[in-house]
């Protein structure tokens, strides 16, 4: 059945698998017997001496056509080869000669089959690529400026392939694309600076460019070839995501020749595992690059991805290192000072200064400070008045301001972008940055806003543009975008900004009733916990030591068992502990040496039994002695590594590493994972009661142990944060004061 485009179905359209392949080349899929399931028609037009259809035959008996110069069963001999390293990356491509002709043959999966692909190898692989691949790389990575990196980029792709016009897109972060950066002949208009709608390129084309880096069209006018199948009942149409020869959709085709391009190359640009860009290469005759010239090319967006990864990474820490310097020096006012108000608004650095805002304010204990520009005081009231009503998270950030709250239209000049602080929700208190308007005018290749065309049915559809020439928007109430930098900056000031009201609480802040009620709760629970728990675990105790009177249970048995008794011990002891906490929670804590080393020793020996340790790599550093409660700092340490070890799970190796060190004010630790790691839109919530991120749903957790860590540090007069990047790992900060 013929899939149907429209407005409600683009991005859905399976262009993975589309039953037919561009004709330059030819397709045979067998299964692991070796039997033929799939071809595509054209494989006897192109190979003289082969039956039309090879449906069910065995690739033996057609292999006497597909490698007449090689010994007989030698494909199959690669096919074992490949099944059996995992992989076919050292094969292909294995070059053949059929009929006269030079051909690749490229193998890879595709739902338990093996796809073998055979294309033209072109006598332009005569010249000595790689050398050529060499100087380029070297004089696109001549200039460290990251504009005059994609400039370069271009021209050196420009002159490997030969195309007419080559061109850096970048995609922002709607989906929608700019032309960067551009390689051209000089009759050639210019592309540079022109965006394209995301509805360009859909998000399924997208995912396929993260999968296969490079994608050629040789010619958008000829016919492609139907794959065939033996399949009974509705046909299984075969998978070519990873197929070099895969057909294009027809309504790519349309675009391009829209576009008057004859021919298409892209090379995918990717940044911390997802699409940045691509390079687009279009030219205005039918152009063929063999598997080889390609690969080449995709070196070279492989080495730009790189340059562009390392240079962005560069140039972020020295925005968050300047940015964290302002927190530094801000913390350090916060605790010199008696006033927080007068450390956060003092004249050498300020709240201002965590951000490149033009303006903030920071509302706490009835007064509003006042810093650059902000919106006047009847605005800021409304404003205050919606926050506190209508955003629900305790973190809130937005470049398009007016678009969420209609009235800073009218001071979009001032607000239109804003980052909003709540340091106590209940007392209106905040702390909001805020960013000017941006103007910016972007110029479209074609309206963006007509995708779509009425058919003879009188029906929508959608239908590639049929107009390039510009097309004008100017864009309003958008400010320049905050960066993670910024955020990070934010948070971290968030927790230093309550570490110091936790520290100056007990005499200003008004919770003392709702702190009663809160106790007495917490009495009831700790009591109505401690006996559930307890008899549980008495009977543990009391199987496992009847356990030890059977003299068949081997030594190693019995060390096994003891650990259990001594752990039920242990959990029972913590349990009167935490019992006894909860009772004498507004009183101080007996502060002795609590010795760490030991302590971590024993959590990764129990965190053994329970989670599989085979790739765990675990580091541990200098563990100095820190002051405090024994039991509760063990409820802080486990917790951390546990997480870190139960996170990291999917990472090979698993890397944990633990170390402290003294600091001006007491000792600091680091828990360090590769794991998941956390969204930077999470970070604000992390250590609420009961949330968890996104990105761990599937694992085993409650959302409770970062909440008790962190009110066991607040406990010990200490401070806990976190940074941390999805897909890179998070590393937790604890940093325990000495006490006074």
């Amino acid at each position: 059945m013929p899939f149907n485009v429209d407005l409600t179905n683009c991005d859905r359209e399976p262009i993975h698998i589309p039953g037919q392949i561009q004709p330059y080349g030819f397709l045979i899929a067998i299964d692991n017997d070796f039997i033929i399931r799939y071809h595509s028609e054209n494989v006897s037009d192109l190979i003289p001496g082969l039956p039309s259809l090879l449906l069910g035959k065995e690739l033996s008996e057609v292999e006497y056509a597909l490698s007449p110069n090689e010994p007989m069963g030698f494909i199959s001999q690669l096919i074992t080869f490949g099944k059996t390293t995992k992989s076919f990356e050292q094969i292909n491509p294995f070059q053949l000669e059929l009929d006269g002709k030079s051909y690749y043959m490229i193998i890879h999966h595709s739902d338990g089959l093996f796809v073998l692909e055979f294309e033209p190898a072109t006598a332009e692989t005569t010249t000595d690529m790689q050398r050529m691949i060499g100087r380029s790389i070297s004089e696109m990575l001549a200039d460290k400026n990251l504009q005059n990196l994609l400039n370069n980029s271009a021209e050196q792709v420009k002159k490997v392939i030969g195309y007419d016009r080559v061109m850096v897109y970048r995609f922002a972060a709607d989906g929608h694309g700019e032309v960067v950066a551009e390689a051209r002949n000089e009759d050639l208009e210019s592309w540079l600076g022109l965006h394209y709608p995301a509805s360009d390129i859909p998000k399924q084309a997208r995912e396929l460019y993260k999968i296969n880096r490079t994608r050629i069209i040789a010619d958008v006018n000829s016919n492609p070839s139907k794959i065939v199948t033996l399949a009974s009942g509705e046909p299984q149409p075969l998978d070519l995501t990873c197929s070099q020869l895969r057909a294009v959709s027809p309504i790519h085709i349309q675009y391009l020749k829209n576009m008057g391009v004859a021919s298409s190359f892209s090379i995918s640009l990717m940044y911390k595992n997802e699409l940045w860009g691509l390079i687009a290469c279009h030219n205005y005759t039918p152009r063929y690059i063999d598997y080889k010239a390609r690969e080449s090319s995709k070196l070279i967006g492989q080495i730009l991805s790189s340059a562009l990864e390392f240079r962005q990474d560069e140039e972020n820490q020295q925005l968050q290192d300047q940015l964290f310097a302002s927190v530094e020096k801000l913390s350090k006012q916060m605790q010199r000072s008696n006033s927080l108000e007068d450390a956060l608004t003092g004249d050498e650095v300020s709240i201002l200064d965590v951000t490149y805002a033009d303006g903030a304010i920071l509302t706490y204990e009835g007064n509003t400070f006042k810093f650059g520009k902000v919106p006047n005081d009847d605005q800021l009231a409304g404003l205050l008045q919606w926050i506190k009503t209508d955003v629900t998270d305790t973190f809130f950030c937005t470049d398009h301001l007016s678009d969420k709250y209609a009235p800073a239209l009218t001071y979009k000049d001032v607000a239109s972008g804003i980052i909003v602080s709540a340091i106590s929700k209940e007392m209106g208190e905040y702390m909001i940055w805020f960013k000017p308007e941006q103007l910016k005018q972007i110029t479209w290749a074609g309206n963006p806003d007509k995708p779509a065309e009425i058919d003879n049915n009188g029906l929508l559809t959608l239908s590639p543009r049929t107009s390039f020439e510009a097309w004008a928007e100017t864009v309003t109430g958008r400010s320049a975008t905050w960066s993670n930098e910024e955020i990070k900056a934010v948070i971290r000031l968030k927790e230093e900004l309550t570490y110091a009201i936790n520290q100056k609480a007990s005499a200003i802040r008004q919770l003392n009733e709702k702190l009663k009620q809160a106790y007495e709760e917490l009495d009831t629970f700790s009591f109505t916990i401690s006996h559930d728990l307890k008899n549980p675990i008495s009977v543990i105790k009391s199987y496992a030591q009847l356990l030890t009177r059977d003299a068949s249970i081997r030594p190693e048995a019995l060390r096994v068992i003891d650990r259990i008794v001594d752990r039920a011990d242990k959990m029972n002891h913590m349990i009167n502990e935490v019992l006894d906490y909860s009772r004498i929670g507004r009183s101080e804590i007996d502060f002795m040496d609590v010795k760490i080393g030991p302590m971590v020793n024993d959590i990764i020996k129990d965190l053994s039994l329970v989670y599989d340790t085979t790739k765990l790599n675990v580091t541990i550093g200098e563990t100095p002695v820190v002051k405090g409660d024994p039991v509760m700092l063990l409820q802080v340490f486990a917790n951390l590594l546990s997480n870190a070890i139960k996170y990291s799970q999917r990472a090979d190796p698993q890397q944990i590493s633990i170390e402290g060190k003294a600091t001006e004010t007491g000792i600091l630790y680091q828990i360090k994972d590769n794991g998941l790691g956390i969204d930077i839109k999470q970070l604000p919530r992390i250590f609420e009661l009961f949330n968890r991120t996104d990105n761990v749903k599937d694992i085993e957790g409650s959302g409770v142990g970062l909440a008790i860590v962190k009110r066991i540090v607040e406990k010990h007069r200490g401070k806990i944060w976190v940074d941390s990047e999805l897909g890179k790992g998070s590393t937790f900060y604890v940093e325990f004061s000495n006490p006074a």
